[in-house]
């Protein structure tokens, strides 16, 4: 599960799941600290600061890090460094740093350890099982949809589609402004990328609406498609637009996002999966 709808809106699972981790941490770290410190001081509110705070400082070091491991690629567009809408994070190097700033207040403030170190478990257990519970773990195959191509009305599955190639399938629809905005840039990569199969799966709309926003836009991609019951969506997990699916030759899942993609977000997902075995 890649987004939930609430209402008219659909939103990321995975910051989701980051919030109710953190939240579901502070709250055993200030309750563990001011039960075993008493209500004369004010241990819990420390113990709860200490876990917001390893938790912006471990975010930092995430963006950062992915960020100079992919460097080539925001070097060329520098200004989408501070676009976290592209979902670019180290998860590993966060996690290190989140842990080491607990770490290092449970040796300043002894009265901090057991609650800080109970608080690292249950941020570590909830994102683990939700992240199971959402299916983020794991390298789902192409979802057994059918489409039609647009250019030539024929219909085939999203595998057929594929062709044996690693694809970029991109789940988008004219009236959805990040899709507008993302469209171009994923034409460019089509373009410069010929050994990388990228899918424009419009989800809902006819013909010959797809047909006279990529006119008016002035955009030729190949490989359009229609999905006129958005079946994709639900397959995928992702109700929310745009989506973009990363798989490998084989049909596996290598990566997946909900939101717009920029230039150099794109590289980076596009580098994985040409490297996928």
């Amino acid at each position: 599960m890649l987004s939930i709808s609430v209402g008219p809106l659909a939103l990321p699972v995975a910051p989701l799941l980051l919030l109710a981790s953190v939240w579901a941490g502070t709250v055993v770290a200030g309750r563990l600290a001011a039960r075993g410190a008493g209500r004369a001081t004010n241990a819990g509110a420390q113990a709860g600061d200490a876990v917001f705070h390893a938790t912006l400082l471990g975010l930092a070091v995430a963006r950062v890090v992915h960020v100079a491991l992919d460097w080539q690629a925001y070097a060329a567009s520098p200004w989408s460094i501070p676009d976290l809408r592209d979902g670019g994070w180290h998860a590993s190097s966060g996690s290190a740093a989140a842990l080491g700033w607990m770490a290092v207040r449970g040796v300043r403030m002894r009265a901090l350890r057991a609650p800080l170190a109970a608080a690292a478990l249950v941020v570590v257990a909830a994102w683990t099982l939700g992240s199971f519970a959402t299916g983020r773990y794991g390298r789902p195959a192409l979802p057994d949809v059918e489409l039609i191509d647009l250019a030539t009305g024929r219909r085939m599955t999203l595998a057929d589609a594929a062709a044996g190639r690693p694809v970029v399938v991109n789940l988008w629809a004219s009236w959805c402004g990040p899709c507008r905005e993302e469209m171009p840039v994923l034409v460019r990569a089509q373009r410069r990328d010929p050994g990388i199969g990228f899918l424009f799966v419009d989800q809902g709309e006819s013909a010959q609406a797809v047909r006279a926003y990529l006119q008016r836009e002035g955009l030729a991609p190949d490989g359009v498609m229609l999905d006129p019951g958005s079946a994709l969506g639900a397959a995928a997990g992702s109700r929310g637009l745009p989506t973009t699916l990363f798989h490998d030759a084989r049909g596996r899942r290598v990566d997946a996002h909900f939101g717009v993609l920029n230039e150099a977000a794109l590289e980076s997902r596009l580098r994985r999966l040409r490297s996928a075995r």
